[in-house]
Parts: C-alpha cells; structure tokens; sequence
C-alpha cells in the first residue's frame, strides 16, 4: 500500500470553489476508479489557503493507471470546465508518496 499526500496552493480566493469540487463531484469520480481518499484538510493558518488530502493505492502501477483513467474521464472534464470558468481553483500541487513504517503495520 502506498500513500498520496497532495498539497494544493489554492488560487486565492476560491477556496469554497475547490472545496465544493471535491464535495459534490471529484471524490464520486475518484471512487469510481478505485481511488480511495483517507481525509482533507485545510490549513489552520487560512492565510495559506492550502488544501492537503490523502489517497490510498494499492501500489505505484494502480495509482498510475487510476489517475490517467481518472484524468480521461468524460464526467472530470465536464466538472472541470465548469467549475474553473473563472479561473483555475489551484495554483500548485505538491505530491508526496509514503508508505507506513515498519513498526506501524
């Protein structure tokens, strides 16, 4: 099992917009190609308007051919059309893999 820790720069300002996104869309799509997501956070300095968030994939193949099935997808194009008209929701992603500690297992 390997761990996705995603780090979004969120475009200022539109934070609801990208929190809304993944509510009533992107995690169904996710779930759809077997993405599991374990949490979301926001961070406690609302300043930063940063968004973190966790998947769960099986191992580095699974989270490959998720996400280009995921990218693909007909519904994720339409939810990102529409929900970036007024602009990008995201400045930057940072992506860090993990995996559990051995005494952790």
């Amino acid at each position: 099992m390997i761990y996705e820790l995603r780090i979004y720069d969120v475009t200022p300002g539109r934070m609801e917009a990208i929190l809304n996104r993944f509510r009533d869309g992107t995690i169904s799509i996710f779930a759809k190609h077997d993405m599991k997501v374990t949490n979301f956070w926001v961070d406690a300095d609302e300043t930063k308007e940063r968004l973190y968030y966790v998947l769960e994939h099986s191992d580095a193949e699974a989270r490959e051919r998720n996400f280009q099935a995921f990218f693909e997808d007909p519904e994720w194009l339409e939810l990102k059309e529409r929900t970036e008209q007024d602009g990008p929701l995201h400045e930057k992603i940072d992506v860090i893999f993990m995996k559990n500690a051995s005494f952790f297992e």
